[in-house]
């Protein structure tokens, strides 16, 4: 499993991910799953993922090789908008996944994956989009400036509560290694080394991509900071107060005549007024 996360910001764009793999309890490695491209000077494109590593990978090669061989079809370095960007690579992953659909099936193992693009391109204003495994795609908004693919539960409350558009690229950066640790809290498959790249606006160029491993000073540092304000928050809580409880009383018939006068009652004819 893994975990992936964005934020479109009015100063740019932030991107952050994981880098643990596994396949099965026995076979854990890393691998980065973060991808930037730049095919030309007035454009750039970072590409996160989620799902099948042979399918992602593929997906990435074949991204690659439309742009180093152009062959007149639409590829990262000739689109004019970030949503044609979405179209193309949710084209591609279409395309990989039918290839070695009969495969996947035989094996029972899904050959799905979800991807993040974010970017811009000049004279188009920078952007986020999440592309399903069927090649359909959402993008952000500014009442939710944050899209994540993977294992996503858990590193959600805090983006719910912090994230919004005003953040400054920094706070964004903290924030998502935030979400991040909060998902490798709680889900053994996601887990350092952590990826975040920062893209400001109208720049075309990365003003920093850091890798966190696990004892990263900094990274330390966050975590335990963010975990010590939580517990101070908690414990500066108003007390509990108990209120006693209503009792409803409810009557029931005691008797069994009362019970069949009721009855009647209930179904005895009622009386029309002309």
């Amino acid at each position: 499993m893994t975990y992936c996360v964005g934020l479109s910001l009015d100063q740019g764009l932030v991107f952050a991910s994981d880098s643990r793999t596994n396949a099965g309890v026995d076979y854990v490695t890393t691998y980065s799953k973060m991808h930037l491209f730049t095919p030309a000077e007035d454009r750039l494109f970072v590409i996160l993922s989620a799902g099948n590593l042979a399918t992602t990978q593929e997906v990435i090669n074949h991204i690659q090789r439309d742009i180093d061989y152009p062959t007149g079809e639409p590829n990262l370095s000739n689109v004019k908008y970030l949503f044609e960007a979405a179209e193309y690579v949710g084209s591609i992953s279409q395309q990989v996944q039918q290839e070695h659909s009969s495969a996947f099936n035989k094996s029972g193992v899904s050959g799905e994956t979800t991807l993040l693009i974010g970017g811009q391109i000049l004279g188009q204003p920078p952007g986020l989009i999440m592309i399903y495994p069927e090649g359909n795609y959402i993008s952000s908004s500014p009442q939710t400036p944050y899209l994540q693919i993977g294992e996503s539960k858990y590193g959600k409350p805090a983006l719910d509560r912090i994230a919004h558009t005003g953040l400054q690229l920094d706070e964004g950066a903290r924030l998502t290694l935030v979400s991040l640790d909060a998902t490798t809290r709680s889900n053994i498959t996601v887990g350092p080394p952590f990826e975040v790249a920062i893209y400001p606006k109208d720049s075309f160029k990365l003003s920093c991509r850091c890798s966190f491993d696990e004892k990263d000073p900094y990274l330390m540092r966050l975590r335990d900071a963010w975990n010590s304000g939580i517990n101070a928050v908690f414990h500066g809580l108003p007390p509990f107060e108990s209120s006693p409880l209503q009792q409803q009383t409810i009557n029931f018939p005691a008797t069994q005549e009362q019970v069949q006068s009721q009855a009647e009652q209930m179904t005895k004819p009622q009386r029309q007024i002309t």
